[in-house]
């Protein structure tokens, strides 16, 4: 008779479960503000955008301000139109802000001609692009909220008079009594009688 010798059965080793030591940050809220349709090449763009990147809003902006290109003057306009929507929108502080994104996208190309020598054309392309520019609140900057806009006191209504209230009594009015007329033949003067001119004849010349 044949014996069959049972081994029993291994337990699985339990998974190891490790903590992941990753802090848990809060999403940041992010900004944006976007021009389109700008008559700039994107190339030219993207050279002024790359000097703001990551740049706080007040170091941006004086770099902005100093730059020679065209292109910084349409930067600079999306800048203040961004951290104006951070203000008024999010309540947030502008010199607290931080550029997390500024990027330039290709718009649509605008095609003109002009006339060369022997009946050719030469091709014209304008360019567009479209600015768009993101900010933050700056993680090493304790965040501060702008102040509310005072409201105005509500007006004090003044108690309307209640009908139990004393009459106040008129004074009786004045009334003119009509001076008499003067007798106007009894102190009129005699009239003085008036030189009487008699008719000259032919023969009294």
């Amino acid at each position: 008779m044949a014996t069959s010798s049972t081994t029993p059965a291994k337990a699985k080793p339990k998974a190891q479960t490790r903590s992941a030591g990753k802090s848990q940050t809060l999403p940041r809220e992010e900004v944006q503000s976007t021009a389109k349709w700008v008559r700039i090449s994107p190339r030219k763009a993207r050279l002024v955008a790359d000097h703001i990147r990551g740049r706080s809003v007040p170091e941006a902006r004086t770099v902005l301000a100093f730059s020679d290109r065209a292109a910084a003057i349409e930067i600079d306009k999306v800048l203040r139109s961004a951290v104006a929507n951070a203000e008024a929108n999010h309540g947030m502080f502008g010199d607290d802000l931080v550029i997390s994104a500024a990027y330039v996208d290709v718009g649509p190309t605008i095609k003109r001609w002009r006339a060369r020598a022997r009946g050719r054309v030469a091709r014209i392309k304008k360019r567009t692009c479209h600015i768009t520019v993101k900010v933050v609140q700056d993680p090493n900057v304790e965040p501060r909220k702008r102040r509310a806009p005072a409201t105005p006191a509500a007006p004090t209504e003044t108690p309307a008079p209640t009908a139990e209230a004393t009459p106040v009594e008129e004074a009786p009015k004045k009334t003119r009594t009509p001076r008499p007329k003067k007798d106007d033949s009894a102190t009129a003067k005699p009239a003085a009688p008036k030189p009487s001119r008699s008719r000259q004849t032919k023969g009294d010349r």
